[in-house]
């Protein structure tokens, strides 16, 4: 989990391990956008891609499909590094998830760097932390060292 915070350009710095996990790919295009209008992500354009090649295969529950495809449409931008590792989170989205002006919480999931506003943050601080002992074992069990 890094701390972060919007510059009043709207950019968003990168931790240096991000910036590297970024930089690995032969692309430098960004794909920043909230699937749910909560959580921000920033996917690099591959794993994007990934995603829309999956999205266009997906039978299960269309409606969930054109509810998601949506949100990541309506509040998504590419984006790139610049030298500094900062990434401009198109304005949209900043208004949306209420990321002007506080701390953020970013952290990587998958293959994708989560944005959490303060707000949101604590809402999942709140929920982690008293079932850790039971998520604990149940992932021990699943074979976590």
């Amino acid at each position: 989990m890094y701390p972060a915070r919007l510059d009043e350009k709207g950019r968003l710095k990168l931790p240096t391990v991000f910036q590297q996990y970024f930089n690995s790919f032969a692309e430098s295009k960004l794909f920043i956008t909230s699937l749910d209008g909560r959580i921000g992500q920033i996917y690099n354009i591959a794993a994007w891609r990934a995603n829309e090649n999956l999205f266009e295969e997906y039978t299960e529950d269309p409606e969930a499909l054109q509810d998601l495809l949506f949100n990541a449409q309506d509040l998504g931008a590419e984006a790139e590094m610049d030298a500094q590792g900062r990434v401009t989170v198109n304005s949209e989205l900043r208004r949306e998830l209420d990321l002007q002006g506080q701390e953020l919480h970013l952290f990587a999931y998958k293959n994708h760097v989560q944005i959490l506003s303060e707000a949101i943050y604590q809402e999942r601080r709140l929920r982690a932390r008293p079932n850790g002992k039971e998520n604990l074992g149940k992932l021990e069990r699943a074979g976590l060292k």
